[in-house]
């Protein structure tokens, strides 16, 4: 592999469900795996609604910044993958509590399913 990408895993985020890692650094982004609403210490899933679900992804995605050095306050972009979009309004408040008057870039998804049944997945580019 190149030795201008950084594999970036995050320990206090939750282990990863499938064959990636959490992060990876290149050209000055950090680019973050999806997210789903992982508690990081049972690696159970979390969160009885979409909004609490959408809180916990963020929270998961903070971990990986730390990892690598960065904060999500820097993100340029993230995607929210949702499995009902009725829940837009919830999810978007949780959301826009993690973020300031200048927020990033974003596009919400609507989705038939996500890994084990969560109602939400986020990820995101951020500034190293």
């Amino acid at each position: 592999m190149s030795s201008n990408r950084e594999i970036v895993q995050a320990p206090g985020a939750p282990a990863a469900v499938g064959p990636y890692s959490h992060a990876v650094s290149a050209a000055g982004l950090l680019f973050c795996s999806g997210q789903i609403p992982l508690d990081p210490i049972t690696n159970q899933l979390v969160g009885e609604t979409p909004a609490e679900q959408a809180r916990r992804c963020l929270e998961n995605l903070q971990e990986v910044c730390a990892a690598a050095g960065t904060s999500l306050e820097r993100a340029v972009r993230l995607t929210i993958y949702m499995t009902d979009l009725d829940a837009f309004a919830s999810v978007n408040e949780a959301y826009g509590s993690f973020f300031g008057e200048q927020p990033p870039a974003r596009a919400a998804i609507g989705v038939a399913q996500l890994p084990k049944g969560a109602y939400v997945e986020i990820d995101a580019v951020v500034a190293l």
